[in-house]
């Protein structure tokens, strides 16, 4: 069945290499995954200890061909990945809402903001209105450098590039404004660690404000 992206073209899965993989080195993590891989399985970890619910939101497809060979079956000939139209992933965490997006860059001093759809931005948005916990999981992958980065700076960026600002967050930014994490073996990407620093800001700002 073939399927496309939303600009038309035909969507073809990754080859598989045939050479044997290289012994990985567990300081950055990767051990030849993507971003969204070692999430995913950071979630499967998490859930599995009882630690916090999270879950990537499936891309949503559009079926354009049908066939029914037999009336009780039926098959997909034909359909499109449609534009996400949240973030990737959400759950809960110690009673807060979750919701986040992971982006990679092979940048090294800065993030381009285009990387971000206004849909996005816009749930974001949103979801620090209700209080939820909001944030960008962005990986230098270049540099081997892994953030959790608040919504909150975030859309100050998106909202002041419409205004002749940046059309991208600074490294320096995002070290000043962001948390590092530190790639383990399990989780490799253990983006608890800045969901709980964003937790202990949150309450000294709201501590000061009372």
């Amino acid at each position: 069945m073939p399927i496309h992206y939303p600009n038309g073209n035909a969507y073809a899965a990754p080859k598989q290499s045939s050479a044997p993989r290289k012994h990985p080195n567990v300081l950055y993590g990767g051990r030849g995954m993507t971003l969204e891989d070692e999430l995913n399985n950071a979630n499967m970890y998490y859930l599995q200890r009882g630690r916090a619910v999270v879950y990537k939101k499936p891309t949503p497809i559009q079926i354009v061909k049908v066939d029914y060979p037999a009336r009780s079956k039926a098959v997909i000939r034909e359909a499109y990945f449609k534009t996400p139209s949240t973030t990737d992933y959400n759950g809960v965490y110690e009673g807060r809402y979750l919701d986040f997006e992971a982006k990679e860059t092979k940048n090294k001093a800065s993030f381009p903001l285009k990387n971000f759809h206004p849909h996005q931005i816009e749930h974001m948005r949103a979801c620090l209105t209700q209080n939820g916990i909001c944030f960008v999981v962005i990986r230098f992958a270049t540099l081997h450098r892994l953030f959790v980065y608040p919504a909150t700076p975030l859309i100050t960026a998106w909202d002041e590039q419409t205004h002749g600002g940046r059309k991208s967050i600074t490294l320096a930014e995002i070290e000043q404004h962001g948390f590092e994490l530190t790639p383990g073996i399990e989780p490799t990407v253990p983006y608890l660690d800045g969901v709980d620093w964003l937790l202990k800001k949150a309450g000294t700002q709201r501590g000061e404000q009372e």
